[in-house]
């Protein structure tokens, strides 16, 4: 139960720092200010994904449907002719947040066994 309750946040976490990674291309061109901005631009997902962490965190059922909506919704958006790309950015969102929805449910079976 603790394994199920850790992994979905810890598959979330080194997710959001993969995606994090890209924004470093920020810095090929420009000047410093301009490589800043460019910089928290890229950021913009990553904040997203914290916020949704933090949801989920919480509040694992809301968040791990987001999660999964993410993973399924998100693809479209960036399909570059490689399912590999597709696979490496959304399938983890999706596993986690089926984790989390499953982790959910699995407390509230507990939390109703314990107290009948």
């Amino acid at each position: 139960m603790k394994l199920l309750t850790i992994l979905p946040r810890l598959i979330s976490i080194l997710a959001i720092g993969f995606v994090s990674i890209f924004s470093l291309d920020a810095f090929d061109h420009g000047t410093a200010s301009e490589q800043l901005f460019d910089f928290m631009m890229h950021l913009i997902p990553t904040f997203v994904l914290i916020i949704i962490l933090a949801i989920a965190w919480k509040w694992e059922l809301i968040g791990g449907i987001i999660y999964v909506l993410l993973g399924i919704f998100i693809s479209p958006l960036i399909y570059t002719d490689s399912y590999l790309t597709i696979a490496l950015i959304t399938f983890p969102f999706f596993f986690a947040g089926l984790l989390f929805i499953l982790s959910h449910f699995l407390r509230k079976k507990t939390s109703k066994n314990l107290n009948p």
